[in-house]
C-alpha cells in the first residue's frame, strides 16, 4: 500500500536528490532535503483538506487532480511562479531572470539579496494572514487550548486578522525595513518597498481567499442541488441522471482543489526564499515536498484514517506563523537556515505526539467505560 501510494514519490526523491548533487555538491543536497521537508510540513494540512474534499470525487476526476493537478502544482507554482516573483522584485524580465540564476549565479543572487526585503515582506504578509486567520476561528477540537480559546473569542471581532496584519506591517516597515539586509552585507532604508510589498501580499491573500470561498459556495449549491434531485426521485420513482451530475459536483470540486492548492503553495514558495535563493534547487526541493503532498492525500484518501491525528493540522499553522514571523525579520537581520528549515517539523511533531497522546486517552477511556458496562451487566445492575 505504501509503495503503490508513494512510489512516485520515491521515485522523484531519488531524481531530485541526485540531481541536487550533480548541480550543487553535497551542500545542495542539504538544501534540497531541507526544502522538502518544509514544503511537506508546510503544506500537511492542504493534504488534509484536500483528501477531505477528494474522497468526495469519483474515479475519473480524482485522476485529473493527481495528474493534471500535480503538473499546475509542481511546473505552475513551484517553478514558474518563484521566476515571476524575482523578475518582479528585481525589474527583471523572466527569461533574463532564468538565465541569470542558470549563467551568472553572482549576479543573481545580488539581484535577489536586494529584493529580499519585499520577497520576505510579501511572503510574510501572505503568510501571517493564514496564521491569524486559522487561531481567530472557534473550533471544535483545539490542541493548545489555554491559548486557543481566547483567541477563537477574540475572533468574532470583523476583519480582527486584516488589521493585526496590517498593525505588524506597519510596525516592520518603520523598524526592520528602515535598516533592511542588503547585498555585501550593506543596509539601505526599504520602507516604502516593504510596506508596498506587505500590501500586495495581504491583497494577494484577500484576492485568493475570495476565490477559494466562491468556488466552495458553488460546491455546496450544488450538493445542495443533488440532494433535492435523490429526494425527488425517490419520491416520483423516476431515475436521476447520475453521471451529469456527478460530473457537475467534481468539476466545481476540483476546482476549488485548484484554488486552494495554489493559496498554500505561496507558503512555501515563499517560504522557500528564507532558504535559498538558488531557483533550481528551489524547484527541486519544492518539486519534491509537491510529490509527498499529493502522495499523502491519496493516502489519507485510501486509508480512511482522516481525523486520526487531529492536532496536525494546528502544528501545520503554528508553523506557518512561526515562519511569517521570520520572513520579516530576515528583512534586516540573517537567520541561521537550520533554524527556519527545522522549525516546521519540530511543531508537526510535536503535534503528532500531542495527536497520539489523544487518541491513547480516549481509547484507555473507552475501555474503562466498557468495563463499567460490562460490570453492571453481569452484576445484574
Amino acid at each position: 500500500m505504501v509503495l503503490k501510494t508513494f512510489g512516485w514519490s520515491f521515485a522523484v526523491t531519488a531524481l531530485g536528490l541526485v540531481a541536487a548533487v550533480l548541480y550543487g555538491g553535497w551542500a545542495a543536497f542539504g538544501i534540497v532535503a531541507i526544502l522538502s521537508v518544509l514544503e511537506i510540513s508546510l503544506s500537511f494540512d492542504n493534504a488534509v483538506v484536500n483528501a477531505g474534499i477528494l474522497k468526495k470525487m469519483n474515479a475519473f476526476w480524482q485522476k485529473i487532480f493527481l495528474t493534471i493537478g500535480i503538473l499546475i502544482a509542481v511546473f505552475g507554482m513551484r517553478l514558474v511562479f518563484p521566476v515571476v516573483i524575482v523578475a518582479i522584485s528585481a525589474k527583471l524580465g523572466p527569461i533574463e531572470a532564468v538565465d541569470l540564476a542558470l549563467t551568472d549565479k553572482d549576479q543573481y543572487q545580488q539581484y535577489v539579496t536586494d529584493a529580499h526585503p519585499s520577497i520576505a515582506a510579501f511572503g510574510g504578509m501572505f503568510l501571517l494572514m493564514i496564521f491569524l486567520d486559522f487561531i481567530f476561528e472557534d473550533r471544535e477540537i483545539k490542541w493548545l487550548a489555554w491559548l486557543e480559546r481566547p483567541l477563537a473569542k477574540l475572533g468574532k471581532i470583523d476583519m480582527l486578522s486584516a488589521c493585526i496584519a496590517m498593525i505588524v506591517l506597519l510596525i516592520t516597515s518603520m523598524t526592520f525595513a528602515t535598516n533592511a539586509h542588503q547585498h555585501g552585507g550593506a543596509h539601505v532604508d526599504k520602507a516604502q518597498t516593504v510596506l508596498i510589498s506587505g500590501l500586495a501580499g495581504l491583497i494577494t491573500y484577500l484576492v485568493v481567499g475570495g476565490l477559494s470561498g466562491y468556488f466552495e459556495d458553488k460546491l455546496e449549491e450544488e450538493e445542495e442541488r443533488e440532494h433535492e434531485e435523490e429526494e425527488a426521485a425517490e419520491r416520483t420513482g423516476k431515475p436521476r441522471s447520475a453521471v451529469a451530475l456527478a460530473g457537475k459536483a467534481a468539476f466545481f470540486m476540483f476546482l476549488y482543489l485548484e484554488v486552494l492548492d495554489a493559496s498554500f503553495s505561496f507558503d512555501g514558495v515563499i517560504g522557500a526564499f528564507a532558504i535559498t535563493n538558488d531557483i533550481v534547487l528551489m524547484a527541486l526541493g519544492l518539486g519534491v515536498g509537491a510529490m509527498y503532498v499529493r502522495s499523502l492525500t491519496v493516502y489519507l484518501v485510501r486509508q480512511g484514517t482522516l481525523d486520526d491525528y487531529v492536532y496536525l493540522e494546528h502544528g501545520a499553522h503554528y508553523a506557518i506563523g512561526a515562519l511569517a514571523a521570520i520572513l520579516l525579520v530576515t528583512i534586516q537581520y540573517e537567520i541561521n537556515e537550520f533554524i527556519t528549515g527545522s522549525i516546521g517539523v519540530i511543531l508537526i511533531g510535536w503535534s503528532f505526539w500531542s495527536s497520539v497522546r489523544r487518541n491513547k486517552a480516549l481509547a484507555a477511556a473507552e475501555g474503562k467505560a466498557d468495563a463499567a458496562d460490562k460490570a453492571e451487566v453481569s452484576s445484574g445492575v
